[in-house]
């Protein structure tokens, strides 16, 4: 949930990027810290294991501007998709504002896909958020092995939902999915 300070005037909204281990959710958060300006950002923590994954979570705070009169900023986390790490994902998962699922586009990461996914949906059930604002970025759409875009939407069911093709790599929809988020997270306020 939105944590409004009025005697700051400041609306802060924790966004969650969730999903499989290694699909890209730090990758999204380091090209954003590295694209906005220093002005707006605040010290980008990665807590990660010796190869590079994800321990605990990682965190980034961004200032957005005024809407108005309140200063909007943005608690942007990732949350580690190893299985090992189920717990830690629900415990991140907690009052969050919306999400950005990332999917890995690779075939040999569908059932990682599918899994996360449906542990997302049921950490939301079980925080009493089920309306959670969701956009879902199908990531790594420049491998060789990817799965063709309506097939991977199919078996994640996401007719009708925001869906981003996205490189995060190289930065390919990593903005759009952070704007497609942030607008459906401040319109519900």
């Amino acid at each position: 949930m939105s944590l409004i300070d009025f005697s700051k005037s400041e609306i802060t909204f924790k966004i969650v990027y969730y999903g499989p281990a290694m699909s890209g959710k730090t990758t999204n958060l380091g090209w954003i810290y590295r694209a906005i300006p220093d002005k707006v950002k605040g010290q980008f923590t990665s807590i990660a294991t010796e190869t590079e994954r994800t321990l605990f979570f990682d965190f980034l705070p961004v200032e957005l501007g005024s809407v108005k009169g309140y200063k909007i900023r943005l608690s942007l986390y990732t949350v580690p998709g190893q299985e090992l790490y189920k717990l830690t994902r629900k415990s991140v998962l907690k009052s969050v504002d919306g999400i950005v699922f990332v999917a890995d586009s690779s075939g040999a990461r569908r059932d990682d896909n599918i899994n996360n996914l449906a542990d997302m949906t049921r950490n939301l059930e079980e925080y009493e958020q089920p309306d959670t604002p969701v956009v879902y970025q199908l990531n790594k759409r420049d491998l060789p092995d990817v799965m063709p875009v309506d097939q991977l939407m199919d078996e994640l069911d996401l007719a009708g939902k925001p869906v981003y093709l996205g490189i995060a790599s190289s930065g390919v929809s990593v903005m759009d999915c952070l704007k497609g988020i942030t607008r459906e997270v401040v319109s519900k306020i």
